[in-house]
């Protein structure tokens, strides 16, 4: 009876005790199972977020491949517009030459005969538009291009613009000039003739005549005419004798 009685007290409190034990030795797997499912979730999440950000990143970088390339075709237009535009600008300088040289060819044919007795009155000098406020800014701009910034490229399309834009003024002259000058210093020769060439016959009374005549001659030296830059030489100095492109060119005529 006392065994019965020990057995009764004694089984309860075993089974007691091996429902804690399991109890403790079943939570720590399942706190891990839900630390593993939590971890996995954020690695889910961490992942979707790459995802996203890795598809923006290439969404963003065609955009701008998608850019650079109409900006590379918008600018190849524009070169190509440039390099149009100066072909079409320099054969009309070179028509323009031509055409002078063979106006000045006629004056100086009518000249002789008037000397001789045989032409009429000779033309008076003429008289230039004298520049604006914006015409003279405009000048201005662009010689700053040539002579402090050094910005040939852009300087000979300026001065293209100003040709065209304010014709037959005082600093028109002056443009064509320096249009010569900027050629003269790349070197492109055959267009630094032309310009010089149009100063020199056209505009033979103005002021940058006897520069330009003179310019005209170091052109043709260093495109190896020398007797016609001798020629050109000595007409600075019988047609503008006092001046300082004539004493340029009587030291040429002396070392040649």
């Amino acid at each position: 009876m006392r065994k019965l009685l020990m057995a009764t007290v004694l089984l309860p409190l075993g089974l007691g005790l091996a429902g804690v034990s399991l109890a403790q030795s079943s939570a720590p797997a399942f706190q891990n199972n839900a630390s593993e499912a939590q971890r996995k979730s954020g690695n889910n999440q961490a992942t979707a977020e790459l995802f996203y950000m890795i598809q923006q990143l290439q969404s963003d970088v065609r955009r701008l491949q998608g850019q650079v390339e109409e900006q590379k075709h918008q600018i190849s237009r524009l070169q190509q517009q440039s390099r149009d535009r100066y072909v079409d600008l320099d054969q009309r300088i070179l028509d323009l030459s031509k055409a002078v040289e063979r106006k000045a060819e006629d004056t100086r044919e009518s000249s002789r005969a008037a000397e001789s007795g045989q032409g009429g009155q000779l033309t008076p000098a003429r008289v230039y538009r004298s520049p604006g406020a914006d015409e003279q800014k405009t000048y201005n701009d662009i010689i700053d291009l040539i002579r402090n910034k050094k910005d040939f490229d852009t300087a000979i399309s300026r001065l293209y613009e100003f040709i065209d834009e304010y014709p037959e003024g005082d600093l028109t002259v002056n443009a064509y000039y320096w249009l010569g000058e900027v050629y003269l210093a790349e070197p492109r020769l055959e267009q630094a003739k032309q310009a010089f060439t149009i100063v020199s016959t056209r505009f033979s009374d103005h002021r940058k005549a006897p520069d330009a005549v003179y310019k005209l001659g170091v052109t043709l030296d260093r495109m190896g005419e020398k007797d016609e830059a001798k020629r050109r030489m000595q007409s600075v100095v019988d047609n503008y004798p006092n001046t300082g492109a004539a004493d340029l060119a009587r030291k040429y005529l002396e070392k040649a």
